[in-house]
């Protein structure tokens, strides 16, 4: 069984559990999960009844998908992904995507928890990606193309959608909210940056730095997929405050915003 293949038994998998296709998915970062518990009559399939689908074994990535209802409009949340910096291929990373397009999906909304670059952010900001720096050393269109997917060379002019910016920042201001709008950069991890390594980023246009989200957009685009980012700014990266980074704290400030972030997802998918 090729990589195709795979993909599809996923994709019918999940066809033969839900009533409708989801034409709308979002992949929910690192403590921002509590966004699948929302989904009205919503389909609960954790990864390990989906056939080769890959699991997460970090914490605050819960690992199911759940199809339901948001608005009107049917959707599916991938509560937790898994990542490179876990021994796996780029493949395996944007498995997930692959499936959920070949099932049908033409819209998926990327979240991500990150560090602040940019000085001007604060900590709990949610901010849109207007575009990406790939340093992750690797991808996922490495290798022989397969024309099912997507073709050999794909645009990348626009990876994520100026239409569904705009919509993110009509539901932010239903919201009250000013969301600020940056470029995402993506390593490999898992150590957090130096402050060296920030410095840098920031010198060459780095808003937001996290170690998910550009495998995922470059293979939805592949696909035909239009693409939203949106990274909480959990805390501000190495050097920008005078204390040491760990994953507690963004657990913590991903837990403090879960409310203002459903909401935002919820103004989104409403607009749609």
């Amino acid at each position: 069984m090729d990589y195709y293949d795979k993909v599809r038994e996923a994709s019918d998998a999940i066809r033969a559990r839900v009533p409708q296709v989801p034409q709308i998915a979002v992949v929910l970062g690192s403590g921002l999960g509590d966004f699948a518990n929302t989904l009205v009559d919503g389909v609960s399939m954790p990864y390990g009844q989906l056939p080769h689908w890959p699991a997460s074994r970090v914490i605050g990535h819960e690992g199911r998908l759940v199809v339901g209802s948001v608005r009107g409009r049917t959707v599916a949340a991938l509560a937790g992904r898994c990542h490179l910096y876990e021994g796996h291929d780029a493949q395996t990373v944007t498995f997930a995507v692959r499936a959920l397009g070949v099932l049908g999906t033409k819209t998926l909304i990327i979240t991500n928890a990150a560090g602040g670059v940019n000085t001007g952010f604060s900590q709990g900001a949610l901010m849109v990606i207007d575009d990406h720096i790939n340093l992750m050393g690797v991808n996922p269109l490495l290798g022989p193309n397969d024309d099912r997917f997507g073709p050999r060379f794909p645009d990348m002019t626009e990876v994520y959608s100026s239409r569904l910016r705009r919509i993110a920042d009509l539901a932010g201001k239903d919201l009250n909210l000013l969301l600020p709008h940056g470029v995402y950069v993506g390593l490999l991890g898992p150590s957090y940056e130096t402050p060296a390594e920030i410095r840098y980023l920031r010198t060459i246009g780095a808003d937001a730095v996290g170690m998910s989200t550009v495998p995922e957009a470059l293979v939805a685009r592949h696909m035909g997929i239009d693409v939203l980012g949106i990274s909480c700014i959990t805390n501000m990266a190495a050097g920008v405050l005078s204390r040491p980074l760990n994953h507690a704290e963004v657990m913590e400030t991903a837990r403090r915003i879960r409310g203002q972030f459903i909401a935002l997802l919820e103004g989104i998918i409403g607009q749609l």
